[in-house]
């Protein structure tokens, strides 16, 4: 096992490459994210396993990251040896989730690279939760590279899968591809006409959820929401990512053309928010 102190304070000092604002259309598209949930064959979920069972799994699962050259720029982790700080750490960096870092459960993972794109839970609800994540409007290129992990852990594990319901997951909502895409939108424009309520209960009734920064559970701060497929049942892979991309292009032109109206008749307003915001924090 690789030093958690090193490799906590490297992550200190690193910045996300998501973060970047490199990616297509990064003024108002923070990120996307795809995320798949994959169990082993003949074990239980992680909820419901035995200690032993969750030590195979995690033991497997340092095996394939110590073997496989896809994994060789990256770091190993063991949360049941670290404070509830350092848990909380991993959250606000994104490479866990925040029921990944309560949970009390033995042999909890995670791995994730250097540029904190790729990150993979262990023992989360389920045995394998596989993330990647970058700036910008990018679930095409996001789905090749996660794809290809997928691919590879397979070679070494046989997935708990039904012809009849696809991949088996501990939640009811991911059985099927057991994909989760999301994306992260910047939304200021929309939020200062109260155009927001309005987008969300529309892409609501078509199998859409919005979601905080932190994803499931948390609440919409700096008006950054997370729009990701509710679906997985019934749709292929690239039907799941064609439909969010579409979903999204509509929220981002909508949030384009208020954006550019507000900068033409309210361009005073605007400024007097922004002086008084910068004033509120040099003074903080």
């Amino acid at each position: 096992m690789q030093n958690k102190s090193i490799i906590l304070q490297n992550l200190k000092e690193s910045t996300a490459e998501w973060t970047n604002r490199r990616g297509p259309l990064s003024d108002i598209v923070i990120s996307s994210r795809i995320r798949l949930a994959r169990n082993v064959e003949g074990i239980p979920f992680s909820p419901r396993a035995e200690q032993s069972e969750l030590k195979r799994i995690f033991e497997l699962s340092q095996q394939i990251v110590e073997e496989d050259s896809l994994f060789k720029d990256t770091n190993f982790l063991l949360l049941d040896k670290l404070t509830i700080l350092e848990s909380q750490f991993l959250v606000e960096k994104h490479l866990i989730s925040i029921y990944h870092a309560r949970e009390k459960r033995p042999y909890r993972g995670c791995v994730f690279n250097q540029k904190e794109t790729l990150s993979i839970m262990i023992n989360e609800k389920d045995h394998f939760q596989i993330q990647y994540l970058l700036p910008g409007l990018q679930l095409n290129n996001i789905w090749k590279l996660i794809n290809e992990i997928d691919d590879e852990i397979e070679k070494k594990v046989t997935y708990a899968f039904s012809e009849k319901e696809g991949y088996l997951t501990s939640c009811p909502t991911n059985v099927g591809t057991g994909m989760r895409a999301s994306v992260m939108l910047h939304l200021p424009a929309l939020a200062m006409i109260n155009g927001i309520n309005n987008i969300l209960k529309a892409i609501s009734k078509i199998g859409y959820v919005v979601r905080g920064f932190y994803g499931e559970g948390t609440e919409v701060m700096g008006n950054l929401f997370q729009v990701s497929n509710q679906i997985t049942l019934g749709l292929s892979e690239e039907e799941i990512i064609d439909n969010l991309e579409k979903v999204n292009q509509k929220i981002i032109n909508q949030e384009q053309k208020v954006r550019k109206d507000l900068l033409s008749n309210s361009k005073s307003q605007l400024e007097d928010r922004v002086w008084r915001a910068y004033g509120i924090l040099s003074s903080a």
